[in-house]
């Protein structure tokens, strides 16, 4: 209760600016005494309140403190917002309303990024991204919160695409690809949607109970789902070096006989061998010997398609 409270003052006073503390304590509901207690507290911790006494006297927040960026951590965030969360219940008090929603705002003001702890940050934004990408991430995230169903319009790789209802529950960046990871209401199913292949998500103002997850159960190896796996040997050139340590990890890379070689195990996909093409005359694939034909062939399709391209010009 104690934390609920101090909450309330720091957010009337935000609000406010200044207050007296008889005021406070009637709209708290404890005594002036546990009022003053509570702005030490605050102090202590940092916030610069200043009391004074008297006929015109009152607590004072300065117009100029704003809630720093790291004012709270993860925990302390998801604290906070239970506690207010949980007062508000209690009073229906529109303050603690307007903290809450000045809190989310706060926590979430740029949505091209999403803060995964204290000490990580993920930029959901992508290359060229006109924020178009980045506002479907922070809409999903805020979908989740706020557990309401979402109208999904969905293009998977063929080219079909859907419209289903879902509940969604998490998102999950793998492999440099985010997935929402929702309850289709037409497959009666969890299923994994490729967010770059969302077309649309339309809010519902429908809420959903939120299903249990067992996150140790999570389909966390849908990228090598039903795919042929291959050992992978690969010839680096230097200047292709720090590109590949990327890609498959700087433990990955050895030298052998004075060449550079790169070793990894991973699913035989189309999106392979785009990888391995977009190296150029980098990497030469060693093993396996069928996917360095197929690499052979592509490279020289391509190759062939310029060349008629060229000849048509002239």
């Amino acid at each position: 209760m104690k934390f609920q409270i101090m909450l309330q003052i720091l957010f009337k006073l935000l609000r406010r600016r200044k207050i007296s503390a008889a005021q406070l304590a009637k709209e708290c509901g404890v005594s002036v005494r546990s009022v003053y207690r509570y702005i030490e507290e605050l102090s202590v911790a940092g916030v610069p309140l200043f009391v004074t006494r008297g006929r015109n006297g009152g607590v004072t927040l300065p117009d100029t403190y704003r809630l720093p960026e790291n004012f709270f951590t993860a925990a302390e965030y998801g604290a906070a917002v239970n506690a207010l969360s949980a007062l508000y219940e209690q009073t229906r008090d529109e303050i603690c309303q307007t903290a809450l929603e000045k809190l989310a705002q706060r926590h979430k003001k740029d949505g091209r990024s999403l803060a995964i702890s204290g000490n990580i940050l993920v930029d959901s934004s992508t290359w060229g991204d006109a924020y178009g990408f980045s506002d479907m991430l922070h809409g999903l995230e805020e979908a989740i919160e706020r557990c309401e169903c979402l109208d999904l319009s969905y293009i998977d790789r063929t080219g079909a695409e859907s419209r289903r209802i879902v509940e969604p529950h998490l998102l999950i960046y793998k492999q440099n690809i985010w997935y929402l990871y929702a309850w289709c209401r037409t497959r009666k199913n969890f299923r994994l949607f490729r967010v770059g292949r969302i077309r649309g998500a339309g809010g519902t103002n429908e809420r959903f109970a939120r299903r249990e997850i067992d996150r140790e159960s999570l389909p966390l190896d849908f990228t090598f789902a039903d795919a042929e796996m291959v050992q992978l040997r690969l010839a680096v050139q230097k200047e292709a070096l720090p590109d590949v340590e990327e890609w498959l990890g700087m433990s990955s890379v050895r030298t052998v006989n004075g060449t550079l070689t790169a070793e990894a195990t991973l699913p035989r996909s189309e999106a392979l061998l785009a990888k391995l093409l977009s190296f150029g005359c980098g990497v030469r694939v060693l093993d396996p010997e069928p996917l360095a034909e197929e690499v052979r062939a592509r490279a020289q399709a391509l190759a062939h398609m310029y060349a008629e391209r060229e000849s048509g010009a002239k």
